[in-house]
């Protein structure tokens, strides 16, 4: 089974082509599958274009925005209340930018072995459509600066939040930091996650992407200086996390 969060504020537009598009990419995969999508307090039809979806569809609502942290973190706990050990947990954005029809690939690789697969940018095959400079330069730069200072085989798209995961490895990295989507409610969340995944010694894989940002009707909520500093912060604590654990206590 294969269970389909979709974090989503304001997006009535987005959904409406989204979730056919993934009930039509997982039909004909012949992967029966189920879609999580919650409303962060939406002021539009968001909640009432999920509802009418034609499928497995359950609605997570917050009564205000509480951010994507939480937004993820709801979700991700809706979908591992149903999911066995074996299923496969997918995140992708709700504005269709993200294509489902890669999505059956991805649990072909998680099958085959491996606890995440990334929706990568940095592949051959890759695209990306529609993304200003600063925000591909962003995406270019914490991918490089995150091989640098943080190599993780297998990725090289740290921030994307297309993924998908392994429900036993996510059930446990998350039982292990119940609050840490507490503290991080932007989108460096995502990053934090992964770091969270590379401790637990997960095992990575990518798959090229499209991204189709030009087809995004909604806002963008990143707030590119804010989430570049964030995760900035995030790398620099997590080496010095690690810088102590190689150290050990003192004698």
């Amino acid at each position: 089974m294969i269970h389909v969060v979709l974090p989503a504020y304001n997006e009535e537009a987005g959904l409406t082509r989204l979730l056919p598009a993934i009930t039509t990419a997982l039909d004909a995969a012949r992967e029966p599958h189920r879609i999580v999508v919650v409303d962060d307090g939406s002021d539009d039809a968001t909640a009432d274009v999920a509802a009418r979806h034609a499928g497995s569809t359950q609605v997570v609502k917050h009564p205000t925005n509480q951010g994507l942290g939480r937004t993820l973190r709801d979700g991700l706990a809706a979908a591992l209340r149903d999911a066995r050990d074996d299923d496969i947990i997918v995140t992708l954005d709700a504005d269709d930018s993200h294509d489902p029809a890669i999505i059956p690939a991805m649990a072909r690789s998680l099958r085959a072995g491996h606890d995440v697969v990334v929706a990568s940018r940095f592949r051959p095959g890759s695209a990306t459509h529609g993304l200003g400079l600063l925000r591909t330069t962003t995406s270019w730069g914490a991918s490089l600066l995150m091989r640098a200072t943080l190599p993780t085989p297998g990725v090289r798209d740290f921030t994307c939040g297309f993924r998908a995961y392994r429900a036993s490895m996510l059930r446990r990295v998350i039982e292990r930091n119940p609050d840490r989507f507490e503290r991080l409610n932007g989108f460096e969340c995502m990053v934090d996650l992964l770091m969270q995944l590379r401790e637990a010694n997960a095992r990575f894989a990518e798959v090229p992407m499209i991204l189709r940002y030009d087809r995004k009707q909604s806002a963008s909520r990143m707030r590119v200086w804010r989430t570049i500093g964030r995760t900035l912060a995030l790398i620099a604590a997590e080496r010095r996390r690690i810088g102590g654990r190689r150290r050990g206590p003192l004698a």
